[in-house]
């Protein structure tokens, strides 16, 4: 029996990518990429590689279980756990590495968001490996993929690594996301990596440094270990899920932890996070435009990202760097360079036209 497990983080909203997230169809039940799957389903096969499905968990919204089973309907049904609330990635985790150990008390975990992208699967495949005989052969240590900066992006959270000539590197100190002098800094100093949000562990490691770290929330998910893996589960969580702590994995244990390494990757990450994150991964076109699903015939036209249902015709004129999004009841076209502005926009929509907007 393979002591590998996989917990896929499914429960968010992806609101920076409206108007094709909602909250009722989020991005990563989307074929954001236009490659005939979604990012659930191309994370899943991705682990599938190295994690055998009745290992694998999906940790969702309660009201997403129904899209879980129908684009994955090989998973066992007791393996997509509905959270009754939003609570953040620690509640979860902690969840799930409970459920894990009471399954199998020698696994080894891997978590990861359910909506990224990876473009080279071998080496990803190659770096898991690397990453799980590392924490099978170091119980207590806490292990993040660090994703090798190739600009200074300000969009997310960076990992300083003591640096070494072993492949995995003891981290120093998480840093919150950076303006773009700062960032520039760390790409000039060669030790900063992206923090990608993907742990491996052993669950004795993480359970021991969630008692150490969130006494109270271990305690609280502690009490119901009789009920996991059992009918009784869902009963259990609905009476305390909304009682944990709204608290991120990295604030609650990552950052208070010692035992924390990172292993530095370079496999073509993406955390399709934002439309403009999302363009410059996605392959262009001869004028630099990104195109998915569409059919597009530009003239003077370069450097947009265009998404619309399948197949439909789009002609566009004399726009430069622009995002065009074509989703059901909603047509959006605005500069890339503002695509921080999108949860604004949102809210204004959702205000101007109504809850369906969301």
């Amino acid at each position: 029996m393979s002591n590998k497990y996989a917990v896929l983080m499914a429960g968010g909203v992806g609101s920076r990518f409206w108007p094709v997230s909602r909250k009722t169809f989020p991005k990563q039940f989307h074929d954001m990429l236009g490659l005939g799957k979604s990012l659930l389903q191309t994370t899943y096969e991705r682990v599938l590689e190295q994690v055998p499905n009745q290992n694998i968990l999906i940790l969702t919204n309660a009201d997403y279980v129904g899209l879980v089973k129908e684009q994955l309907p090989q998973i066992l049904k007791q393996n997509i756990v509905a959270e009754p609330a939003m609570r953040n990635t620690a509640p979860c985790i902690l969840l799930a590495a409970l459920k894990i150990q009471k399954m199998n008390r020698d696994a080894i975990m891997i978590v990861s968001p359910s909506d990224s992208h990876i473009e080279n699967n071998e080496q990803f495949q190659n770096d898991l490996k690397t990453a799980f005989s590392f924490c099978e052969n170091n119980n207590e240590a806490l292990m993040t993929l660090g994703i090798e900066p190739d600009t200074p992006n300000t969009g997310f959270g960076y990992i300083e690594y003591i640096q070494s000539d072993e492949p995995v590197k003891r981290v120093k100190q998480f840093k919150e996301k950076p303006n773009l002098g700062t960032a520039q800094s760390y790409l000039k100093a060669g030790n900063y990596l992206w923090n990608s949000g993907t742990f491996i562990w052993s669950v004795d490691g993480v359970l021991s440094a969630f008692a150490k770290a969130e006494p109270t929330l271990y305690k609280l998910f502690e009490k119901g270990i009789s009920s996991y893996n059992e009918p009784e589960e869902e009963a259990f969580l609905n009476e305390n899920y909304e009682k944990a702590e709204d608290i991120s994995i990295d604030y609650a244990v990552m950052e208070r932890s010692d035992n924390v390494f990172t292993l530095p990757v370079d496999f073509g990450w993406n955390d399709v996070g934002t439309w403009g994150s999302l363009y410059g991964r996605l392959k262009k076109d001869d004028a630099d435009n990104a195109v998915v699903n569409a059919q597009l015939t530009a003239r003077d036209a370069s450097g947009n990202m265009i998404r619309t249902s399948p197949d439909k015709k789009v002609i566009v004129q004399g726009l430069e760097n622009y995002i065009i999004v074509d989703e059901d009841d909603v047509l959006m076209i605005m500069p890339i360079s503002a695509d921080q502005d999108i949860k604004e926009i949102r809210k204004n929509a959702i205000a101007t036209y109504g809850k369906k907007m969301s």
